[in-house]
């Protein structure tokens, strides 16, 4: 990384210098895990193999299921609850911004995804436009805030700091 200043160049001229850093920064710093954490991970995605492969041949193409409108409300109350979750950590710039987002982009994936795969010839082209004009949208959000965190940090403290001080009464 070099760092740049206004100088003049060796004509006379305005123009920059430019320096290197003594050291180079340290590396990022690794998250400590148990030594049994990539072991158990890597035994599950081996095992999803055949469990998808038995599943795609062992589940009926079509069921009918007595509590399919208590999985969805379901489903949707814990988007809800992301949802907020992740606007809760954004307006804080709290460090559960990052996972929270990413909880909710997954969830919207899904949502999308099940809604699709779920929807009867009447429901799919609705559920097609749900999903292409909502839900990914918003996942793509959310995750924009996954990969860019720092830069969606400083634009929501800097958005917000003013809206939040008039909402509390601090015209400071």
């Amino acid at each position: 990384v070099a760092s740049c200043s206004q100088g003049s160049s060796g004509s006379g001229g305005a123009g920059y210098t430019f320096r290197m850093p003594a050291a180079m920064p340290p590396p990022p710093e690794r998250v400590p895990l148990p030594r049994w954490v990539v072991p158990v991970l890597t035994l599950t995605a081996a095992g999803l193999l055949p469990w998808t492969l038995w599943l795609t041949y062992s589940l009926p193409s079509r069921n009918i299921t007595q509590h399919y409108d208590l999985a969805w409300v379901g489903f949707d109350v814990a988007l809800l609850l992301a949802f907020a979750a992740t606007t809760w950590f954004a307006v804080r710039s709290s460090q559960w911004l990052v996972p929270a987002a990413a909880a909710t982009g997954t969830m919207l994936l899904c949502d999308a995804w099940f809604d699709i795969v779920t929807a009867n010839a009447d429901e799919l082209l609705e559920a097609v436009l749900e999903a292409a004009l909502a839900e990914l949208p918003l996942a793509v959000i959310c995750w924009f805030i996954v990969f860019d965190v720092e830069r969606f940090r400083q634009a929501t403290i800097l958005r917000y700091t003013g809206t939040v001080k008039r909402m509390l009464g601090d015209e400071s």
